[in-house]
């Protein structure tokens, strides 16, 4: 085998593993321009509420990567780089902000794809020791044409600089026994937990929970799988419902607090 052949299969196998790994040659680090363009991240949240940790992926149609189909075959897809980034408490202390380039740069020349971002309730220890923090306020956004790296039900297609989310929550706490006990303050909104946008526009960013912690939802799950035996749901009003779906009934809840309300 003559040296040139030697020489152009190593610098193939280099190609062959910048595209599926993480390169020989290629630098696939994150290098945004000082000056480029940003998008702002801004959450309103009520002092029960904090932020978490926001979850950012970058992608590039350059540094891309192999993939296979069901059949086994190679195929090609845009690779792509994530890192989580927290929300910087600013003035007054309920507003938190993060910032992002929309031009990642570097030889890869990355782009802003998605993230994904919420809060959580701050102290769930008041409802007793052991008690873990849930989910349920969480936001998807995408910003350009591939599927984010989370998936959850349809999305809300946004056009222009602006995303404002204004959305009502509720707390539910739930205790589970299968598999161990386990009892989580989670949050109750619209949906399954993540609100996704298509928002490829998008500059500012704004998200606001409105809190009622008045209004708290319990369940149990059952002690054993059985058929027909779903969790319960306890609600402020006094009702208890079974449901399939595991998941507070949020128009119910919606109902339950407009009722309150208008008797002021």
């Amino acid at each position: 085998m003559s040296k040139l052949t030697v020489q152009l299969k190593g610098s193939l196998l280099c190609i062959a593993l910048s595209i599926s790994v993480s390169g020989c040659a290629t630098d696939r680090s994150l290098s945004p321009p000082p000056d480029g363009e940003k998008v702002t991240f801004t959450i309103k949240a009520p002092a029960e509420l904090k932020p978490y940790a926001m979850r950012v992926m970058y992608r590039s149609a350059k540094c891309q990567r192999v993939s296979h189909d069901a059949s086994g075959r190679p195929e090609m897809l845009d690779g792509h780089s994530s890192f989580e980034t927290v929300f910087q408490r600013g003035q007054p202390e309920n507003m938190y902000k993060a910032t992002l380039f929309v031009n990642g740069g570097g030889p890869c020349e990355w782009r802003l794809s998605n993230v994904m971002f919420g809060v959580t309730y701050r102290d769930p220890s008041r409802f007793g020791e052991n008690v873990l923090v849930g989910g349920g306020g969480g936001v998807i956004v995408v910003f350009d044409h591939n599927n984010p790296q989370l998936r959850v039900g349809g999305a809300v297609r946004v056009e222009g600089s602006q995303l404002r989310i204004v959305k009502d929550y509720y707390l539910w706490v739930n205790e589970r026994y299968t598999g161990g006990y386990v009892k989580r303050a989670s949050l109750s909104g619209y949906g399954s937990g993540y609100l996704t946008y298509e928002a490829r526009q998008a500059r500012n960013v704004y998200f606001e929970p409105m809190f009622h912690p008045e209004f708290v939802v319990t369940s149990v799950a059952p002690k054993k799988h059985a058929v027909g035996d779903f969790i319960k749901f306890f609600y402020p009003d006094g009702t208890v419902e079974s449901d399939p779906e595991g998941r507070p009934n949020f128009k119910k809840m919606q109902e339950i607090r407009l009722r309150a309300e208008a008797k002021k």
